[in-house]
């Protein structure tokens, strides 16, 4: 059986490498690079029950135990690490930093840390591009294939998927994924498909080489009144990654066109400049932006595509992309290969829930 996958970011690497540990060829077609959008733009963040009470609590907490599983099973370092997270408000409603904790005495006076969100037993990080490359490369030495292109089509004889067109040459497969964030609705062309929409968010990375393995989530008050909810990852490489400032632009063509709103980075500079000396003295190594692919429920597509036998669809995961991409890739596998999901319920995912755009 061959598999193909549009998209070689995170929930494509994950699909190919659970379907080469079961011994079947997978094929990764992707236009731009691996991980080259939200999947190796976003702050890698997991959480075992921030989840819990919704439809995606058993995702959730299979794919942490699987992040957790993983750095035994493939070679290579994507700074896998547990952590503590910390919530609070910066800004003008700051001024009383609570005293006595390693993991914040590196935040500015601004900053009043009200309440631990996670322990190491519940929260932790990868860094997200790193992560997705090592599970690329996990599958291609288990005989997984990349193939730089553009998806042009797919290709389906008699109801059923056999083949995707990339870069004018047909692939022949078994089975088709679409997986490519926001960017499926491309193939809403070919296929019935529910819309899925990108939320832009900015981000920065700092060189911060003494930064605590501490999660922070704030609530920062702008001069203008306006309200942010920047998030802090310090990473074990010496980076610290910060994200805010979100919106709503439309999504290019070419994931290479992606760049921040006017006057976003800046405004996000000025904000980590109130949030911590080390932030304001640390030199920039990355002013970007990315989109997070979201659907009409906020919940993602995984699963069979309606009217296309070996048709599948897994995307729309939104803020929770690295963290779910594991159990994503995991029961999709099983889908596709048993024909029914077990480590999930996938039921709550179903693309039939939402109609085609």
């Amino acid at each position: 059986m061959r598999v193909l996958i549009c998209g070689g970011g995170v929930i494509g690497a994950s699909i190919a490498y659970f379907l080469s540990c079961r011994g079947v060829g997978a094929l990764v077609a992707e236009s731009t690079g691996v991980a080259c959008a939200a999947s190796g733009k976003s702050g890698g963040f997991l959480a075992l029950d921030w989840c819990d009470g919704s439809p995606l609590q058993a995702l959730a907490r299979r794919s942490f135990a699987l992040h957790a599983s993983l750095p035994a099973k493939i070679g290579g370092d994507w700074g896998y690490r547990p952590l503590t997270a910390y919530g609070g408000r910066a800004g003008a409603a700051g001024r009383a930093r609570r005293a006595g904790n390693a993991d914040v005495n590196w935040l500015s006076d601004e900053v009043r840390i009200e309440r631990r969100l996670g322990s190491t037993e519940t929260t932790a990080q990868v860094h997200p591009a790193d992560f997705c490359a090592a599970l690329m490369r996990a599958a291609q030495a288990q005989g997984a294939e990349l193939r730089l292109g553009r998806v042009g089509s797919v290709i389906s004889r008699g109801g059923a998927a056999r083949g995707i067109e990339v870069d004018g040459e047909l692939i022949e497969g078994d089975a088709v994924v679409i997986a490519m964030g926001p960017w499926s609705m491309l193939a809403s062309r070919w296929l019935s498909l529910p819309a899925v929409f990108g939320l832009k968010g900015h981000s920065l990375v700092f060189e911060t080489p003494s930064a605590p393995a501490a999660a922070l989530f704030l609530e920062y008050r702008e001069a203008d009144g306006s309200l942010q909810t920047p998030e802090v990852f310090p990473r074990p490489d010496g980076t610290t990654y910060v994200c805010a400032i979100s919106s709503e632009t439309p999504v290019p063509l070419d994931p290479r066109n992606v760049t921040p709103d006017p006057g976003g980075i800046e405004r996000l500079q000025a904000m980590c400049g109130r949030l911590s000396p080390m932030l304001r003295d640390g030199r920039i190594l990355a002013r970007q932006a990315c989109y997070r692919p979201v659907t009409m429920d906020g919940l993602p597509l995984i699963g069979r595509l309606p009217g296309l036998k070996g048709g599948y669809v897994a995307t729309g995961h939104s803020v929770w992309g690295i963290l779910n991409a594991p159990a994503t890739g995991e029961v999709l596998a099983e889908l596709i290969l048993d024909g029914a999901a077990r480590a999930v319920d996938l039921a709550p995912f179903d693309p039939a829930r939402l109609a085609p755009a």
